[in-house]
């Protein structure tokens, strides 16, 4: 059950996850529309915080943006941290990112900090025990400025079960009743249910669930966004449509990202929020 620990998960995995925002048409999906989002909430410039960054995918396209943003990237995985050191520097952006190992759950940094900050691609669905969860989410708001744009994704509860719906049914059907309850995938549930093989433990969202969180954190959500939505876990029957196929694919896709069950069953959803 080891590797279902987040961060041995990610350290085994670590090459794989930088690939996975642009491998695909749903994946592409993901980080586009996310950061439409940026784009139009980001302030002009300031200290921008990437929590729970992985390979640093998004620190790079925010140090791209122009030499107004100081980034700090942060992330669990040792071998994450490296690969975003890596590719930060392949890029020659290294001047204004800095890279680190850490824990949502106790953020390095003073109260206040940031002008923006960022938790995306679902770090905070790895934190499946509720008061680490609330934990996480007080440190991202502690380290934001009073009024600063602060982006969250998390991973939807429909869209995990659909995954063994339509891959792992015969192996995996126990898991089904357990996770539509409450939305965790935990390494005692697998072992239980689906003999000890698994992806890393994680806790799958409701809308309104993951809207409840982050105002009980103290933060004001402005607008929940499906990601995905309609494409969510078409990776395989989008991968050989065409340019002009795909084009209204993402059409759709934007029109419904900020209807509220779009929200609910897409992969990964999103929250613009105030601190």
């Amino acid at each position: 059950m080891a590797d279902l620990d987040p961060q041995q998960y990610y350290d085994a995995f670590a090459d794989g996850e930088w690939e996975r925002l642009e491998r695909d048409p749903v994946t592409r999906l993901e980080f586009e529309n996310t950061i439409d989002y940026l784009a139009e909430n980001l302030p002009d410039s300031g200290r921008i915080l990437d929590a729970g960054g992985g390979p640093g995918r998004y620190s790079v396209w925010l140090a791209e943006q122009g030499a107004e943003y100081e980034v700090e990237h942060l992330d669990l995985s040792a071998e994450q941290v490296r690969i975003a050191r890596e590719k930060i520097s392949e890029r020659g952006v290294e001047s204004q990112v800095n890279c680190q190992q850490g824990d949502l759950r106790t953020l390095p940094f003073e109260d206040g900090k940031f002008d923006a900050v960022c938790c995306l691609g679902g770090p905070l669905s790895h934190i499946v025990d509720e008061s680490e969860r609330e934990q996480a989410m007080a440190e991202l708001r502690r380290v934001a400025k009073s009024g600063a744009p602060v982006f969250v994704s998390v991973i939807g509860r429909f869209v995990m079960l659909r995954d063994i719906l339509k891959f792992t049914l015969d192996s995996s059907h126990g898991l089904l009743s357990p996770i539509a309850a409450d939305g965790d995938y935990t390494a005692e549930r697998v072992e239980k249910f689906a003999g000890g093989d698994g992806w890393a433990q994680c806790h799958g969202f409701r809308a309104a669930e993951f809207e409840r969180e982050l105002e009980e954190a103290g933060f004001e959500v402005e607008t929940l966004v499906g990601l995905e939505n309609v494409a969510s876990r078409m990776k395989h029957e989008l991968e050989d449509a065409d340019e002009e196929a795909l084009e209204s694919v993402q059409e759709v896709v934007e029109m419904l990202r900020e209807d509220r069950t779009a929200v609910d069953f897409s992969e990964h959803m999103l929250a613009v929020c105030r601190a």
